[in-house]
């Protein structure tokens, strides 16, 4: 049985942070606090979606954008005339 430390978690019952341990018991999922003792079987293992960023998100195009052409000047060519 590997018990491993959850980073930044807190304890809900004495308040301690980076206390609680997760580790498999009769194939369920359980943290612990080293802390107090507190114990609490997670009826669940399901990963929560990924939460919504402005990478992950997708736009449909609504409309086209009117592309404009942009004409490149030679500042030699300006000296000139």
């Amino acid at each position: 049985m590997t018990k491993r430390f959850i980073a930044g978690a807190v304890c809900p019952r004495c308040g301690e942070m980076d206390r609680l341990v997760s580790f498999q018991e009769n194939g369920k999922t359980v943290r612990e606090c080293v802390a107090c003792g507190f114990t609490e079987a997670l009826v669940a293992n399901v990963s929560p979606d990924e939460l919504k960023t402005r990478v992950n998100q997708f736009e449909e195009p609504t409309e086209q954008e009117e592309v404009s052409v942009v004409k490149l000047l030679d500042p030699q060519d300006l000296s000139k005339k």
